[in-house]
């Protein structure tokens, strides 16, 4: 998807900050096709603003689209903190010779589709300019009356908060404009879908859940329908099987929420309209064929009416086979750590790790990294793949120990 974003927006401060509350907001806005969220840190002690870094780290955990991160953002520990902890992009003051230094300090460590820049006042210095243009990727413009100039310096694309009452009509349809954030899309009752899908009809390239297969293109049954295969996008757990018909699959990619045809009912069946159950959809494919549809979800519950996680539960024949997805060893074992973290067994070396502590759990991580490289000098393999295999147990008890699971590090890995 790519056309032009409508980012809302989360100013945190003291008076009004409540960290759940945040987090559902967040939620809503993704839900309600959000394309990203800037979240502002305007608080004052330290301590509140640690509280905003571990705010967006479960903002960030809890959700799949971009977050920018900007206030409160003085030196690269800063940024390091903000994209550490999961934002897409790190937003900082730009003017003067402390902000050029930050600037090229950042965009070269972390790469300039990382870095945005505030903008308060319009650039006249060429050094400027040649800094924005080579270590950032967006013009953040907190004051829409400064927006003509920037777009005349065709540096960066510009993302401007605007107040409600703004016409963002007019606004998007400037080339240079990225998409808007600000009050003027920030709240509930604000149709993100709908509103996206008036301004595409208008001639604006929004950014929109847009099917590359006409459903006339797929092969449909004598009734005019497609089966569909549902599946867990970060599982990747098949979780049902229904059918749609024209109607259901452009109503699915309208509101980015699976809708089905109930053969039974002879209507269309939104998935959690009655449960809550909502499936959202993150991709759709088309087999060989073009006769069924692989719809990769994010899901809110269950899926089977039973309160099952998966409609598929009964098991019919089963032969003994070993786990080799590696992603799926990996969650056992880390899963297996934990459970000795939370209830100790006697004689147990894990348990003997994560009483002694994080030094103990280091000092033998160094020992296998070592003999890891020890092993590769070696022409047989097989000793890399034993050593490899201690490191790796090593450092999921880190990881529990830490608190870190695999989740957040195949998230980081993807955001790289």
């Amino acid at each position: 998807m790519k056309g032009k974003k409508f980012i809302p927006s989360l100013f945190l401060e003291e008076k009004n900050f409540d960290k759940k509350q945040i987090l559902e907001q967040a939620v809503f806005y993704e839900r309600s096709g959000g394309d990203g969220l800037l979240i502002w840190d305007k608080t004052k002690s330290q301590g509140e603003h640690e509280k905003v870094l571990s705010t967006i780290k479960e903002v960030c955990r809890h959700t799949d689209f971009p977050v920018i991160g900007a206030g409160n953002i003085k030196k690269m520990e800063d940024v390091k903190k903000l994209l550490y902890g999961g934002c897409k992009i790190a937003a900082i003051d730009f003017g003067g010779e402390a902000s050029l230094s930050l600037a090229k300090e950042v965009g070269e460590k972390f790469g300039k589709e990382k870095i945005a820049f505030i903008i308060d006042n319009p650039l006249t210095e060429s050094k400027e300019k040649e800094a924005a243009k080579a270590y950032g990727s967006i013009f953040l413009l907190p004051d829409i009356k400064n927006l003509a100039p920037y777009l005349s310096m065709d540096l960066l694309p510009v993302l401007p908060l605007c107040d409600q009452g703004e016409n963002i009509e007019n606004i998007l349809r400037e080339k240079g404009v990225f998409g808007i954030s600000g009050p003027c899309i920030s709240y509930e009752s604000f149709a993100f879908r709908e509103e996206k899908e008036r301004l595409y009809e208008k001639g604006i390239p929004m950014n929109l859940l847009k099917g590359k297969l006409p459903f006339e293109s797929l092969k449909q049954d004598s009734h005019g329908l497609i089966p569909v295969i549902t599946q867990d996008d970060k599982t990747n757990q098949v979780l049902m099987l229904a059918y749609m018909n024209k109607e259901a699959y452009e109503k699915t990619l309208k509101t980015g929420i699976m809708t089905y045809y109930s053969r039974s009912r002879k209507e269309l069946w939104i998935k959690g309209l009655t449960s809550g159950h909502f499936q959202y959809v993150k991709s759709l494919w088309a087999d060989c064929d073009k006769d069924t549809i692989l719809a990769k979800v994010a899901p809110i519950g269950p899926a089977c009416h039973t309160g099952a996680v998966s409609c598929f539960f009964e098991e019919i024949v089963k032969t003994e086979s070993k786990q080799r997805n590696p992603m799926t060893v990996l969650e056992e074992l880390y899963h297996i750590i934990l459970q000795r973290k939370l209830y100790p067994k006697e004689g147990s070396y894990t348990n003997y790790l994560l009483e002694k502590g994080v030094d103990k759990i280091l000092k033998k991580l160094g020992e296998e990294g070592t003999e890891i490289i020890i092993a590769a000098k070696n022409p047989d393999p097989e000793e890399i793949k034993y050593e490899v295999s201690d490191f790796l147990y090593h450092l999921m008890v880190l990881m529990v120990e830490k608190n870190v699971t695999w989740e957040d590090i195949m998230r980081e890995l993807a955001d790289r």
